[in-house]
């Protein structure tokens, strides 16, 4: 066991959360021993109790108590130099703040009780401590596309703080079952999570909601259709200016245009047969506000299996302008 001790916050993790700047301190120690020691006042800064949530500033002392050694606890296994190369692979910009991925579908952002292969996981190949990237944000397993992780606490926090407060700007793209009505427009009204099948948290669903309901949340999407099928399918670009869970897959459901291969949320219309039915939702754009100069924008490429769909339809991706999507979902 060590001893105590009195650590100095250094200018660039000013701005962290206490339990995510204690974790990358002492990795081999869990967020739950944090809170722990938070409650029982034995971490303080400044010789104050302070609760696990509290941001640390520059020139802060914090007192750390005795820890167990790194050797007396179980430590993640070290990654592969085949995964270390997968998740370098999918990288699609890095600059001294944030790395870019291109999300994969099929790949988690986090784990679970079922889940022990995720983004967050690998997240190790770039760095252990101070010097490992955070997640800001999420996808949901099955949507691919743009996913982007802090390299430095005070970026984390400062990227943090604008998906929070909404100033991030997202598109999205998803191939839907039919053609929306109208054609160009927005989505909203409240929805809840319920529990899944068997009440297994694993499964939990968004159902709509009434204003006032408990666990009730606004949710608002604006959306256009870029370029249609006939009318069994449709190219439709969305904007959520809320943030939701499943919120885009169950707005387009609630509008009887569900998207390509949600096993979840459905309508009454059949899905083409001849295509293959992976969720076709893909995170494509995302434009984040710098405090110097323009916001940065970051596009991701669609993955060959959906953009196979896309080919299968007649849909060119050439025909996406993006000034004009953009100016659309404004």
């Amino acid at each position: 066991m060590s001893g105590v001790q009195t650590l100095t916050v250094e200018t660039g993790e000013a701005g962290a959360r206490l339990d995510k700047w204690f974790k990358r301190r002492f990795p081999h120690i869990s967020h739950v021993q944090v809170q722990k020691l938070c409650r029982k006042g034995q971490i303080r800064i400044d010789g104050g109790r302070v609760k696990p949530d509290a941001r640390v500033e520059a020139g802060q002392l914090v007192r750390v108590p005795p820890l167990p050694e790194p050797g007396e606890q179980t430590h993640r296994p070290r990654l592969s130099e085949q995964d270390i190369d997968y998740v370098k692979s999918l990288v699609i910009y890095e600059d001294d703040e944030l790395i870019a991925f291109n999300k994969p579908q099929g790949l988690a952002v986090q784990g679970g009780s079922k889940t022990t292969r995720h983004l967050d996981g690998l997240l190790d190949a770039f760095g252990e401590g101070l010097q490992r990237p955070r997640l800001v944000h999420r996808l949901d397993k099955d949507t691919s596309g743009v996913l982007v992780v802090g390299k430095t606490p005070a970026s984390t926090a400062r990227l943090a703080k604008a998906f929070q407060s909404h100033k991030t700007r997202k598109t999205y793209w998803a191939i839907a079952i039919g053609v929306p009505k109208p054609k160009l427009g927005e989505i909203k009204g409240f929805m809840r999570k319920t529990a899944g099948a068997g009440g297994d948290p694993d499964r939990e669903i968004m159902v709509a909601a009434g204003h006032g309901d408990d666990g009730a949340q606004h949710a608002l999407t604006r959306y256009t259709v870029v370029a249609e099928a006939g009318q069994k399918a449709s190219w439709v670009a969305l904007r959520p200016v809320t943030g939701r869970t499943h919120q885009l897959r169950v707005h387009l459901a609630a509008m009887g245009t569900a998207i390509l291969g949600d096993k979840k949320y459905t309508c009454h219309r059949p899905a083409p047969e001849d295509l293959d039915q992976r969720l076709c939702l893909h995170a494509r754009r995302l434009e984040i506000p710098r405090s110097k100069g323009a916001p940065l924008v970051i596009e991701a490429d669609l993955p060959p299996a959906l953009a196979k769909i896309y080919g299968k339809l007649g849909f060119d991706i050439r025909d996406a302008h993006p000034d004009m999507i953009e100016d659309q979902l404004a």
